[in-house]
């Protein structure tokens, strides 16, 4: 599944090309909610956490989220599409370029603002100042004491961009096993979990091969290969309703976190 720094990127690839163009063209087969006319200007194209929201002059807002097969792509007018056009879930037209999000489960409109949508999510960790208290806090709210570590990071609604990767990576950082409760986890040791993996999306944000140790990634997608820093070869195990894969070294994190 992408996660906050790649739909970032996303929306700064697609945003100089949409926002403040007329639609030319708007097809969405499966498109939950109204559609956009022909003639109505692009207003902002930006990006909530894990969604992506292209707004319009006429107060309609189109979300789309790409879960784990979901797609953006720009083209060039009359350029060839790089996937089949059955696989289009929504195509925006306007002067010189074309939009194309392929495979997304989520293409919705809604009436109204951007900023009255997915009010329920936490802190936007890809943003330049971002809230991290409100962030910490959010973790009592919306987690409890029983939940996982590992699963209470990728909750949105505590604070939003953490995906599968950044949850390893956070938690390999910060020297955490991902299975500790969140009631063994303190207020201390939350807030550095949020400030790294706030610090993490950031640094990740240009492009390239996404990177948290200068080897690449520290745990995640390297089951049994060693730990660069002591060499114990990383496991992984299904975690959470949804079995998502974690991944950690098992000597380099604690076995229970404490209160700090």
């Amino acid at each position: 599944m992408p996660e906050g720094d790649t739909l970032y990127r996303v929306a700064a690839r697609l945003r100089p090309a949409l926002e403040g163009k007329a639609i030319r063209g708007f097809e969405a087969k499966r498109l939950l909610g109204d559609k956009p006319k022909v003639g109505t200007v692009i207003t902002s194209v930006e990006a909530k956490g894990k969604h992506l929201l292209v707004s319009f002059s006429n107060a309609l807002v189109l979300e789309t989220h790409l879960k784990m097969s979901g797609s953006w792509h720009l083209y060039r007018t009359g350029e060839r599409w790089q996937k089949g056009a059955h696989l289009a879930r929504c195509v925006i037209e306007v002067d010189d370029w074309v939009a194309v999000c392929f495979s997304a489960p989520v293409v919705k409109t809604h009436h109204g603002s951007a900023d009255d949508l997915l009010t329920y999510l936490g802190p936007d960790l890809t943003s330049e100042n971002p809230d991290l208290d409100v962030a910490v806090a959010r973790f009592a709210e919306w987690c409890s004491d029983d939940t996982e570590i590992g699963v209470a990071l990728l909750d949105q609604r505590v604070a939003c961009g953490v995906g599968n990767v950044y949850k390893s990576e956070v938690l390999a950082a910060c020297r955490l096993d991902p299975f500790t409760r969140v009631a063994d986890v303190g207020p201390g040791l939350r807030g550095r979990l949020i400030a790294t993996a706030h610090r993490m999306l950031r640094a990740n944000l240009g492009g390239g091969e996404r990177r948290t140790v200068a080897q690449g990634l520290a745990v995640y997608g390297r089951q049994g290969k060693p730990c660069f820093t002591c060499g114990t070869p990383i496991e992984m195990r299904y975690q959470g309703e949804h079995s998502r894969s974690t991944y950690w070294c098992p000597r380099c994190v604690e076995a229970t976190a404490k209160a700090e």
